[in-house]
Order: C-alpha cells, then structure tokens, then sequence
C-alpha cells in the first residue's frame, strides 16, 4: 500500500545528476550532502564559487542595458546640476520604503532639497494619483522620482508634464504595452525588455540605476566641480537587501549577491533604525532572511497596512536614536494589533471560502475588511486552499483588492489583462501576487475573466508535491548539518531551505502553544527532537500531530533555533505521511 499524505500531498524525491554531485565534491573538497543539495539546483561546477560566494560585480549589468535608462540618468544628473527641489514618490511596503531610503541617503548626501512623501494606503491608495502629483506640485518640485511604482500611473504622470515638472519612474511591476509619458521608465519589467533582470524589485533595480548615475556624474566631472565625495553605494546594502527579501523575488544571480553582500552590511549596524528595531525585536543571533522577511519585515510593513505609512522610511533614514526607539515601539504595537486584526478576517474569510470550495479560485468581497490587511489574508487563504486567491474590501461601489497566486498561474499577468479590457480601474503586480481597483458593477466580469485566465494557465503539479531534498537517519540531525545547510544561504525565493524526509517518527509530547501553531517533541527510538508544524491547528495536519498515536513519516526543514543565549535544533514540519 502506498503511504498517505494528510494533506493529500504526492511526496517526489528531486532528480539531481550523481556524477555532477561527485564532481563537485571532489573539484571543491565538499561532502557529498553539500554536493547533492548544489547539483540538485542544477548548479554547474563553473557556477558554484559564485553561489557559494557571490559579489556583486560579477552579475552586476551594464545599468545602459536597461531601456530608458540613458534618459533617466540625463534628467536626474540636469537636475542635480541645478539644485532642483525633488520629489522622491514611494511606495508603503518594505521594497518602498527601502528604495525611497536608498535615494534620500544618496540625494542627502549630495545636500540636494528633497522631501519623501510615501501615500496613504487607504486614503490616497497605490502608486500616484493626479490629486497626490498635483499637492506635491504645490511644493515647487522640479523633478519626481517614482519608485517601486509608476508604471501604469498614466494621468499622474500626464498632469505632471503638463506642469512641465519632470517624471523619472524606477519600477519592477509588469506593464501594459503602452507607457507612461514619463521622461524615463526604467524597469526590467517593461514588455519591450528582454526580461534577464526580471527578478530584481525596486530597491535592486534602483541600485543598478545609481551605480549608471555615479560613473555619469564622475564621467561628466559632478563630483571633481562640486567637491562632493562620490557616494559609496555599497553602505546601503543592507536596505536593497531588506527590500529584496521582503518583496519575495527570486534569491538569483545579482539578488543572491545583494542579499549575501547586504547581510554582510546589516551586521555591521551602522543603520541606526535598523539596529534598533533589530534589539527591539530582541534578535541576539546573526541576521538571515528568516529574520528579515518573518520578523522585521512584517513590522516595517505593518505601518503601511494599518498605521503611518511612513514610518518604516523614517525608521531607516533616522539619525535620532530615541526617534528610532519609539518608531520601534509603535512599528511592535501596530503589528500586534495587525496579527489581532488580520486573525478575526482570516477565520470569516475561510468560513466563507468554504460554501465555494468548487470554485477554482478563492474570489471574496466584504464591506468591513481592513484593506491594509487583504494582502495578508489572501497570503493565508491562498496557502490553506492551495488555490489562487482573490481578497477584495468594499467601501460602497469601490473595491480595492489583493491577489496571491500558487506556481504556474501568472496573477500580475492576469491582473493587467484585465485592465486592458477596462473591467478594472487600476492595477498589476507580479507572477506570484498583485493588487487591483474596481467598480461593485464589475466584480462578476473579473471574476469571471479571472477564472478564465486561471483554466487556461498551464498550473503546475508543484501545488500538491511535497519535493524532498534527501531523505535522512535521525542520527544525521546534528550541528555539522547546521553548518552544511548555513553553507548555502541565504534562502528565500529561488533558494529555497532544503527539505527533508525522515522515516518511523512518533509523538512523544504535545507542547502547548498560545498561538494558531502546533508543537510537539517527536522521537524514533533514543532521538529526540522538537516539532513545529506552523498554522496548523485545526488542520488536518496539526490534528493528526496532536492525537495520533502510531508512528509516521515527516517531511520538513531543519532549524537552529536561537533565543535568549540558547540553542536547539528544530524540525519544521512540512506534512506528515501514515505509514500504509
């Protein structure tokens, strides 16, 4: 009999070429496991130094290969010469709040007049608005740079020239065939480029863009005329390294480069706001993207979806340290509130995805959804339904919606197309997520339109495997495997943790929690070991780790888990499989 996944998952074990996995451990003197986990995500012999150590100068692109970029760089550098007042535009997530960071630092430091306005969520909504461009305006700005937004901002950035103020939009959101009217648009996810850099997100693509704006300031002799240093791009690593993380891109190439390089940076707390929202957050350990993306992410994040939008931006430019506390402070009290807040929705939403699990996707619209918080819902119910996930607030006959999607089904895609045929006002996003505004009259057109999408989208078998790494002993469950699998960091999209399957484990203890997790202590003879199974309870997975009995097969991730001066091993249950 075959053995049985309790969540109806078909356990693979990857496919990996053993003479490629032998070749590398014998040409890089690393042990078999390392060498199997590499050829595994089919990284060639000539590749691995790169991957083992990426710099940035060895995937970093020529900034003009980028379409646009010669123009931007031209009307930033006329408007530097002239000590224009400028505008940076950003967005509400950690990828905004990074970029707009990275921009002020490098404007600041030229002692150019600039201020950051960062948009309401729920008052002014995403990207620039002719009402939003015309208040900026009103400051006497010359020059607005767009940043992690812009794209498909077409009357703003109309209304803006029209004004004969200058537009510079530095985005990584899918557009539509035409562009703004803006002086440059420059991102690698415009439908004329050739798409090698689709997976930087802003702060990355940004960065690109200074290194093109210091060699044509230095080219035209800025720096020499001014006496101004050249700014040192590498210090504001650590912030595109937050926005890479954050913004879940794929960890490959130049992104792996600026997460490993930024991580680098971030450890040398030199970032006043930074390091203190890291010992507010009573992080004692390295920083790794676990870190980054699950505990100071969704903190920065959370003034955007229910709180300031621009704290997290004034968090990361602060030179004040009782300024960084107490942002620190509100940033912690404001997420708590957003976990409460988002718990109450997630349990109405699923309650109603229920009534229509015969739908193909998960489509929900409700009156008093917080809609700072639809993205974080359709993130849960995407993951509990294993289904693309559509989550819409309702304010009378405006929706404004989130979208998550599973692998193979291109949401941005979808989401953009449906702009085209004007069922929504606005909106975008990437393969993985998007966001949108409509009218209450076209909800049953999109939905329908999406649905469409969907069945014609070639969804990939992914969604219901579990892929297996290796299968291991207990007794390989150690510190040396730690330091094999802290190796090859970081993880994130694109790299993700290795999985392992482990045979004829059983519950030994159930461990009380407060929160939505299950933990317990399993154990295969005289091993033992600590289980958490994250979100689980009330699941089909978390019931089964709470009452049975018989031993069984688990699949999952290994951690160190570091808290207050101690360290454990910890295996994050993945699923389980009833042995016959």
């Amino acid at each position: 009999m075959k053995n049985h996944s309790v969540q109806g998952k078909e356990w693979v074990i990857k496919t990996f070429d053993k003479n490629s996995a032998e070749h590398i451990s014998k040409e890089y003197n690393l042990d078999f496991l390392t060498s199997k986990l590499l050829a595994i995500r089919n990284i060639n012999s000539e590749n691995i130094k790169n991957f083992l150590d990426p710099k940035i100068k060895n995937f970093l692109p020529n900034p003009l290969r980028f379409k646009d970029m010669d123009k931007g760089l031209n009307v930033v550098a006329k408007h530097l010469r002239k000590k224009s007042k400028i505008c940076i535009f950003g967005d509400y997530d950690v990828d905004g709040a990074t970029s707009s960071g990275i921009m002020s630092k490098y404007l600041g430091h030229l002692s150019i007049d600039h201020f950051v306005f960062i948009p309401d969520r729920q008052i002014d909504g995403y990207g620039p608005s002719v009402e939003t461009f015309e208040n900026i305006i009103k400051k006497d700005v010359n020059l607005i740079i767009a940043l992690d937004c812009g794209t498909t901002s077409f009357d703003a950035i109309d209304f803006a020239m029209s004004k004969n103020v200058d537009v510079v939009v530095i985005d990584h959101h899918k557009s539509q065939e035409i562009l703004p009217s803006a002086n440059a648009v420059i991102n690698p996810n415009r439908i004329d480029e050739n798409g090698d850099h689709y997976y930087l997100c802003a702060a990355g693509v940004l960065f690109v863009f200074l290194v093109g704006l210091n060699k044509y300031l230095r080219e035209n002799n800025f720096f020499s005329e001014t006496g101004f240093a050249e700014p040192n791009l590498l210090d504001l690593l650590d912030l595109v390294m937050m926005g890479t993380v954050c913004d879940v891109v794929p960890l490959i190439d130049l992104n792996r480069a600026f997460v490993f390089q930024g991580l680098k940076v971030a450890s040398q707390r030199n970032n006043l706001g930074l390091k203190t929202l890291v010992d507010y957050s009573k992080i004692k350990k390295r920083l790794s993207t676990y870190e980054v993306g699950y505990v100071l992410g969704p903190k920065i994040n959370a003034g955007g979806r229910i709180g300031k939008s621009e704290l997290g931006y004034n968090l990361l430019t602060t030179k004040n340290a009782e300024t960084a506390y107490l942002i620190s402070s509100e940033l912690e009290s404001l997420n708590l509130k957003r976990k409460d807040i988002e718990r109450k929705i997630v349990d109405e939403a699923i309650e109603l995805a229920e009534k229509r699990n015969d739908e193909p996707i998960i489509f929900l619209n409700k009156n008093d959804w917080h809609e700072g918080l639809i993205g974080i819902v359709a993130s849960r119910l995407k993951d509990h339904f294993n289904k693309p996930c559509f989550i819409i607030s309702q304010k009378g006959d405006d929706c404004k919606g989130s979208a998550r999607s599973i692998v193979g089904f291109d949401v941005g895609l979808a989401i953009t197309k449906c702009k085209q045929l004007d069922l929504i006002i606005k909106g975008g996003g990437h393969p993985m997520a998007g966001g949108f505004n409509l009218k209450e009259d076209k909800l049953i057109s999109f939905k329908e339109e999406l649905i469409k999408s969907f069945l014609k989208s070639k969804e990939s078998k992914e969604n219901n495997i579990v892929q297996i790494d290796s299968y291991l002993e207990s007794t390989a469950i150690n510190n040396e495997l730690i330091e094999k699998l802290n190796y090859l960091e970081p993880y994130g999209s694109g790299n993700r943790e290795p999985t392992f399957g482990f045979e004829d484990f059983k519950v030994s203890k159930v461990i009380e929690t407060n929160n939505n997790h299950v933990k317990v202590v399993l154990q295969k003879g005289n091993f033992y070991i600590d289980g958490i199974s994250f979100n689980s309870k009330n699941k089909d997975i978390g019931n089964y780790l709470m009452n049975y009995k018989k031993t069984f097969n688990v699949a999952g991730k290994i951690k160190l888990n570091e808290w207050n001066g101690r360290s454990k091993i910890e295996l994050i249950i993945d699923d389980i499989q009833l042995i016959n």
